[in-house]
């Protein structure tokens, strides 16, 4: 019997809002309102590329060679991106997440990342996807069920779109202070001001040719503590927030220039994140998850217009 390459697919409604998260990797497969895409996923029957949509633990984007010093030991991760030398995005994106509840509008998922190689801690991590009148939220809770301290950080990979061909004219907010500079295997080497700078997107403007794949931080936050990334039809009559509160304190912008010939620059990959890439290396807003203790990360997706 053929199954999807991506496992079981649970649907969410609520009016006019559909969603789907995926069995593998509790990933977040698509998302419309009243038929029009918010997110450039993947096929019901394909695999899942880019990371599109996928959750992103015990750490997001890199680890520079995949080695790390925690509490006075020297780890050693898989370099799950060789053309790098590094190990990215975590352990999860590729394994079974089991179904807890759906009741039609929410769902939640759960996982465990088991002691092994480079990582020998035990965490229970569980996704809930809910949806609303105000759009998509999404909640991500890890818990330490072993006896040992672990480091922890967490993202995830969607990539918006506004149903424009490419991305060149779509009006960009992003509302962050700084950026990271990064080398040619994606590490940051510096953390610097966006002002006067090519980077600086905290007021709306057509991303044009610029190229990102670039970390953000210093993220400015409204009256109830989210920072929020838009995006905007050329028209400027409709578009897509996302939006990211408790647990984020850094976020990634991706162009997609280095995808594939017909994927690239079709959408933008804005990844809420937990703690900077390398952060395991450099010690910059990691979790240090005490046995019995959690992490919650909530971001989420609100479209407006119309």
């Amino acid at each position: 019997m053929y199954e999807s390459p991506s496992g079981h697919r649970t649907t969410l409604r609520h009016h006019d809002h559909v969603a789907e998260v995926v069995e593998l990797g509790a990933a977040l497969r698509s998302y419309a309102v009243a038929g029009r895409p918010l997110l450039d996923g993947f096929g019901a029957d394909e695999p899942i590329t880019a990371g599109r949509g996928q959750i992103l633990v015990p750490w997001p984007n890199r680890i520079g060679g995949g080695r790390y010093r925690w509490r006075g030991e020297d780890l050693q991760l898989p370099l799950s991106e060789p053309e790098h030398g590094n190990a990215i995005h975590g352990l999860l994106r590729w394994t079974s997440w089991r179904a807890t509840g759906s009741d039609g509008r929410r769902a939640a998922f759960e996982a465990d990342v088991w002691p092994q190689p480079g990582y020998p801690f035990h965490l229970r991590v569980r996704a809930e996807y809910a949806l609303g009148d105000a759009g998509l939220e999404v909640e991500v809770t890890a818990w330490n069920r072993g006896r040992e301290v672990a480091p922890y950080g967490i993202g995830q990979h969607p990539y918006l779109t506004v149903g424009t061909a490419t991305v060149d004219e779509v009006l960009l907010t992003v509302p962050a202070g700084t950026r990271l500079r990064t080398d040619g295997a994606g590490l940051p080497v510096a953390e610097e001001p966006v002002s006067g700078t090519p980077y600086d997107f905290r007021t709306a403007r057509p991303i044009g040719g610029a190229v990102l794949d670039t970390p953000f931080g210093s993220l400015q936050r409204d009256g109830r503590g989210r920072a929020v990334v838009r995006l905007a039809h050329p028209s400027g009559r409709y578009g897509t927030d996302l939006w990211l509160a408790e647990g984020t304190e850094y976020l990634q912008v991706y162009t997609g220039d280095t995808l594939p010939r017909g994927q690239r620059r079709r959408a933008v990959a804005v990844e809420p994140m937990s703690c900077p890439p390398d952060a395991f290396t450099s010690g910059t807003s990691v979790v240090a998850l005490e046995p019995g203790g959690h992490h919650t990360m909530r971001w989420g997706i609100t479209p407006w217009g119309g």
